[in-house]
């Protein structure tokens, strides 16, 4: 009698899980959402989403994708997202100052040999004579906003060619498109824009690139950072968001910044592989060609230059745009990278 009803209790109990949905037996995942630019520079993101590394990791990613990189910092710091990834702001360092954020690891950097922003002159300006980036003296450009990386990117080249930043008319307009539109519609004599959005204006005779921040000024331009709140009460889940982000980097350093013997850049079978995730998520829309002109540098392990952000906090405080409280050790948590580079001694 006894033996009977072990049969029938496991019968019961296998009637019972197969009339349970797939999906409800597996494991449910943490829900998390990431704020991005729809920008070549964020295709770790892409990549990572793309090849189920967030899933093995529990992670049921969100990507919500923004058009400039105050706003980002803002939906984190304010629980509109979990995650972001972007690029240095004034406004991005005051938020951070006040404990609102944790930079977690490296997005992109200006690195020599790799294009990512470039210098635009309008047709008019460009046909003036304007073809230098030493010339953005007395200029008009379009920015996002005043302390944007656009800003500090006019920063530096006001600090290395002589210029001073004051004679540069600054016109902040919030958006990447309302850059390109204002540039395309002779509103301004130039403007600085990530390679992608650069070479479509050109494509479209509304712009000629003089250059690329790269070769003239190197830099820490982006990370990724996180909550200060997720850092202290989910801190599992952020380890966990960076281990898929590290691997996303991994792919796309093996696809896109790879070089051969003689220093060259070489696009091979995994850039193939990996442009159609970036041909979905990149807007506008690139073609491989493009890609293979603004696929920026990005550390793989996902590094910071550390000193180089105490460096962009003390220039943005000297403009008067940060606060003089603000001490990058105090939103820079280096625990969830190893080996970060160029620490302050």
């Amino acid at each position: 009698m006894s033996s009977r009803r072990t049969i029938l209790a496991a019968l019961l109990a296998a009637g019972l899980a197969a009339a349970i949905p797939a999906a409800a037996q597996a494991q449910a995942k943490d829900k998390a959402s990431v704020a991005s630019l729809a920008f070549v520079s964020s295709a770790p993101i892409f990549i990572a989403k793309e090849r189920g590394y967030f899933d093995a990791e529990g992670i049921d990613l969100d990507i919500k994708i923004f058009n400039a990189a105050q706003a980002i910092a803002v939906a984190v710091a304010g629980g509109d997202a979990d995650f972001g990834i972007t690029a240095f702001t004034g406004g991005f360092f005051n938020l951070a100052g006040k404990g609102a954020l944790k930079v977690i690891a490296a997005q992109s950097r200006e690195e020599k040999g790799y294009n990512f922003v470039a210098y635009v002159a309008g047709k008019k300006a460009y046909d003036d004579g304007f073809r230098n980036p030493k010339g953005f003296g007395g200029k008009s450009v379009a920015v996002t906003t005043i302390g944007s990386s656009f800003h500090y990117n006019l920063g530096m080249l006001a600090d290395k060619y002589g210029f001073k930043l004051d004679s540069v008319q600054m016109k902040p307009v919030q958006s990447i498109p309302n850059m390109m539109a204002a540039l395309a519609g002779g509103q301004v004599d130039a403007t600085i824009l990530p390679a992608n959005n650069a070479l479509k204006l050109q494509a479209d005779g509304a712009g000629t690139i003089i250059g690329w921040v790269a070769d003239h000024t190197p830099w820490q331009l982006g990370a990724l950072f996180t909550s200060t709140k997720n850092v202290e009460g989910k801190r599992p889940l952020v380890e966990r968001f960076v281990r898929a982000y590290q691997k996303g980097l991994a792919d796309y350093a093996d696809a896109f910044l790879a070089k051969d013997a003689g220093g060259n850049r070489v696009f091979g079978a995994k850039a193939e592989a990996a442009f159609p995730i970036l041909e979905k998520w990149v807007e506008p829309k690139p073609s491989f060609e493009v890609v293979k002109v603004s696929a920026n540098f990005m550390d793989p392990q996902g590094r910071l230059l550390v000193k180089n952000i105490y460096d962009q906090v003390a220039w943005n405080q000297a403009q008067g745009l940060v606060d003089k409280t603000v001490d990058a050790k105090q939103f820079l948590d280096l625990s969830f990278v190893k080996d970060h580079l160029d620490l302050p001694k």
